[in-house]
């Protein structure tokens, strides 16, 4: 099973091949070879160093939002 997580684009390179993304607050560099007319602020699922497609902001968010739920649970 592969697992992709959500992450924001930061900064895209200028030939826009590589983007920075924010990934549970480390900044993380990842190909953009298979997504395309992605913006910083945008988010993107990642998986082994690749962007493979943009999501809304509120999916992510939430998708997010349940990590972060389940590493506090994974703690107690």
């Amino acid at each position: 099973m592969c697992l992709a997580v959500p992450a924001q684009i930061i900064a895209i390179s200028q030939d826009h091949t590589q983007a920075s993304v924010q990934l549970a607050g480390v900044q993380v560099e990842v190909s953009l070879a298979l997504v395309e007319e992605v913006v910083v602020g945008d988010y993107v699922l990642i998986h082994v160093g690749f962007a493979l497609q943009k999501i809304d902001p509120e999916e992510a968010e939430a998708t997010l939002a349940l990590f972060a739920e389940v590493a506090l649970m994974a703690q107690e």
